[in-house]
C-alpha cells in the first residue's frame, strides 16, 4: 500500500463511529478508502451510513489526528513496515474467513504459501523449564516437516515456541500486542529479529500503540484465526492462553493441549482443557495426526510428511547411564545427583558434560539438569 492509500484507510479508520466491518462495507462499496473520503453525502448515505456518519466522513478527523496520521504513515516508510489489507491477494486466507479478521496487518516479514499449514503454540510466560524445553522441542519438529509456528513472542511458552521453529530451520509468526514499532517484552529483540527472517511479525495495533492489556485477548483471535488448530502448554486457570482456545472453537480450529503436573498451578488451566474434550498430545507426530485431513494435495506437497523417527540413543557406559537414569523431565540439581548415584562430584560433573555435549541433557541457570 502506499502512502496515500495508507493515509486515507487510516483517516477513514479514525473516524467517530467507523468500526471495522463499517469500514470494509465501505471500502467494498467505494473500490477504496481514498473514493470513500471523495464520496458525496447523498453516496454515502446511499451505502448504508446515517446522515450523520456521512457528514462526519465528509469532514474526516479533525487536524490533531490529521497530523498523528501523517507521523504514523512517515514511521511505516522509515522502518520499511509493509501494509496489508483484508483485500489484498496475499492475505492470510485462513484469517480472512474468521468472523472478525483486522482489515489492516501491519508487518515486518513476508507471507508465503507454506504459511497455510499453521499451528499456534500458547502457555504461560511463567512456564517450567521442562515446558519450554517440551514445547520448544514440538515446534522443531513441526517446523522440520514444514508446518509455520504461530505466537505471541511473549515470555515462556511463545518464546520457546518461536525459538523452536528457528532451531528447526522453519517458519514461525509472531503476533504483537502492541504497534509494529515496538517490541514486547523488550529483551526480545534479537528473537524478533530471528522471527523477521524465518517468518513474519505482525500487529493490527497503529503505529506507536503501547501493549496494554486489553489488546492481548483481541491479538488471540489473529493467533487461533491463522492456524489449523492451537497446543496449550502449561497455562494456568486465569491465563490468556485460554481465550485463545475458546477463540479457536469458535472458529472452528483443533484444539491441543500438552498434560501438565497435577500438582503444578502453571498446568491446570491446560490440564482442564484436556478433561473438557481437548487432545492430549504427547509429541509433535499426535499433531500432524490430526492436522493432516485438512491439509490439501498443494500444501502437502511442499511437507516433509514421513513419520518422526525416534530419537536413536546410543549406547552408554555405566557410569553415564547412572547419572542418566538419575534425572528426568523435572529439572535435578547436581546434589541431587550425587546422592542418588553414589558418585562422587567429580565423577558426576565430568559425567553430565559428557551428556550435556552429547545432547542428551540440558543444563539450566542454578546447576540444574534435565533429561531431553
Amino acid at each position: 500500500m502506499d502512502e496515500a492509500s495508507l493515509t486515507a484507510w487510516l483517516m477513514l479508520q479514525a473516524i467517530d463511529g467507523v468500526g471495522d466491518r463499517t469500514l470494509l462495507k465501505l471500502i467494498q462499496a467505494f473500490r477504496s478508502a481514498e473514493a470513500t473520503l471523495a464520496a458525496t453525502t447523498d453516496e454515502l448515505i446511499r451505502a448504508g451510513c446515517s446522515p450523520e456518519m456521512a457528514e462526519s466522513i465528509r469532514r474526516g478527523p479533525d487536524p490533531n489526528i490529521r497530523r498523528q496520521i501523517d507521523h504514523q504513515v512517515k514511521i511505516v516508510e522509515r522502518l520499511d513496515i509493509q501494509t496489508l489489507t483484508v483485500f489484498d491477494p496475499s492475505y492470510p486466507s485462513r484469517l480472512r474467513a474468521i468472523p472478525d479478521p483486522p482489515p489492516l496487518l501491519y508487518m515486518r516479514g513476508t507471507f508465503t504459501p507454506q504459511d497455510d499449514v499453521a499451528i499456534a503454540i500458547v502457555g504461560g510466560r511463567r512456564a517450567t523449564a521442562s515446558g519450554r524445553i517440551l514445547t520448544e522441542e514440538i515446534a522443531k519438529d513441526l517446523s522440520e516437516r514444514g508446518v509455520t509456528i504461530v505466537s505471541g513472542l511473549a515470555r515462556g511458552i511463545d518464546a520457546a515456541a518461536h525459538r523452536g521453529a528457528v532451531a528447526g530451520k522453519g517458519r514461525t509468526i509472531a503476533v504483537l500486542g502492541c504497534g509494529i514499532d515496538r517490541t514486547y517484552p523488550s529483551e526480545h529483540q534479537a528473537l524478533r529479529r530471528s522471527i523477521e527472517s524465518h517468518g513474519v511479525v505482525i500487529s493490527e495495533l497503529t503505529i506507536g500503540a503501547a501493549p496494554h492489556s486489553h489488546h492481548f485477548p483481541r491479538r488471540n483471535r489473529i493467533i487461533s484465526g491463522l492456524s489449523l488448530g492451537v497446543l496449550v502448554s502449561e497455562a494456568a486457570t486465569n491465563s490468556g492462553s485460554l481465550i485463545t482456545a475458546k477463540l479457536a472453537l469458535e472458529q472452528g480450529r483443533e484444539v491441543f493441549a500438552l498434560p501438565g503436573s497435577v500438582k503444578e498451578e502453571g498446568c491446570r488451566g491446560s490440564n482442564r482443557l484436556i478433561k473438557e474434550g481437548a487432545k492430549l498430545i504427547e509429541g509433535a507426530q499426535d499433531i500432524l495426526d490430526e492436522i493432516l485431513p485438512q491439509i490439501d494435495a498443494r500444501q502437502r506437497a511442499m511437507m516433509q510428511l514421513e513419520a518422526l523417527p525416534p530419537r536413536a540413543q546410543a549406547t552408554l557406559r555405566q557410569d553415564d547411564l547412572l547419572v542418566y537414569e538419575a534425572l528426568c523431565y523435572e529439572a535435578r540439581s547436581v546434589d541431587a545427583v550425587i546422592e542418588q548415584t553414589g558418585l562422587s562430584a567429580a565423577q558426576v560433573s565430568a559425567t553430565l558434560l559428557s551428556l550435556e555435549l552429547s545432547g542428551r541433557i540440558r543444563q539450566l541457570p542454578g546447576q540444574q539438569y534435565i533429561r531431553l
